[in-house]
């Protein structure tokens, strides 16, 4: 009995010891990382860092956070942010935001406010902390820009991303991407100059998206404190948008240069695609030159289909244009991160 009482009071002796060489390892590391930013001239400030969560957990509250990177123009700040881990797996992190963040981009700042956001990573055992897969959910969210008026929001936002083989001809990393969001309503004033007649409905009913994505470096603590992986092929299993009477739904490959100029196609189905095209003239994305040259074109192959109100088409991407056959209908898009 001795012997056992022995073993048990041993066991915990050198459990509590390494939980507390872990909290005060986890603490030290984080303070250095926030040391070495404002090295390199970042804004990056907390007033108290805290772990708790003895005997089991490692759970670590940073309490008014602030980081800034002067030369991406990318900034945050959170009254708190809380990360949980369990002690004896300490590669697996549960993050909670708070209800509301302020966001800080070269195009200028936003409140970000949900009722609930968190997310769950699971990272690799090595100081890079290169995550293996994450999902992040949210509910009730509001993007709001700071100056100007209106506001992005959504029901419910999830989000996942996983890290898959490399590529097979580069090596470069691979990850594997998804999005659903319901309930998304785009800003009032951008629904009013989209939707000059008011016959559309205020919430979009779904986004989805499902992504894989070529990198050029791994997303792992580097891309935050160095420089952003760029994409150089994203390909498209499926994106689809349901708003209203139209159906928009998009699937693709693009190899991307380092200049961040997409080339490739792009297969594109739409239910009521003069809507949308309507749409995306309003929005600026088509000038209306290209979106009447784009009707035409597109109601002789909506004329030669079962329904003039579907129709899919082929999109080309090349010497940063985009093509609708023989038209260049619009300049295409930059995929470069900052």
């Amino acid at each position: 009995m001795r012997i056992l009482l022995a073993i048990v009071i041993t066991a915990a002796v050198a459990w509590a010891g390494y939980w507390f060489i872990g909290s005060s390892a986890l603490k030290s590391g984080i303070a250095t990382w926030f040391d070495a930013r404002r090295t390199e001239g970042w804004v990056a400030d907390y007033s108290e860092l805290s772990v708790q969560g003895f005997p089991n957990r490692f759970d670590t509250t940073l309490t008014d956070l602030q980081l800034a990177d002067p030369a991406s123009g990318m900034g945050w700040q959170a009254p708190f942010l809380q990360l949980m881990t369990l002690s004896y797996m300490p590669n697996h992190v549960i993050a909670v935001w708070p209800h509301e963040q302020r966001i800080v981009t070269p195009s200028g700042a936003y409140v970000l406010s949900s009722t609930d956001m968190r997310a769950s990573l699971v990272v690799e055992a090595s100081t890079a902390l290169a995550p293996k897969r994450s999902t992040l959910t949210a509910e009730g969210l509001t993007l709001t820009p700071e100056a100007g008026t209106g506001a992005f929001s959504a029901t419910s936002l999830r989000l996942a991303a996983e890290r898959g083989e490399d590529a097979p001809d580069t090596d470069d990393p691979r990850y594997h991407l998804g999005l659903a969001a319901e309930g998304a309503a785009p800003p009032a004033p951008l629904l009013a100059q989209l939707d000059v007649a008011s016959t559309l409905p205020r919430v979009i009913d779904t986004l989805s998206a499902d992504i894989t994505v070529d990198f050029t470096a791994p997303w792992d603590r580097y891309a935050i404190e160095e420089a952003r992986p760029q994409p150089t092929r994203v390909d498209v299993t499926r994106m689809a948008a349901n708003w209203g009477t139209m159906t928009l739904e998009a699937s693709g490959i693009l190899d991307v240069d380092a200049f961040g100029t997409p080339d490739g196609a792009i297969t594109i189905k739409a239910r009521n695609w003069r809507d949308i095209l309507q749409l995306a003239e309003g929005a600026g994305a088509l000038t209306p030159d290209a979106a009447a040259a784009a009707e035409r074109a597109l109601s002789l192959l909506a004329n030669a289909s079962d329904s003039d109100k579907t129709v899919e088409i082929t999109l080309e991407l090349e010497g940063g244009r985009v093509w609708l056959g023989p038209l260049p209908i619009a300049a295409a898009p930059v995929m470069r991160l900052r």
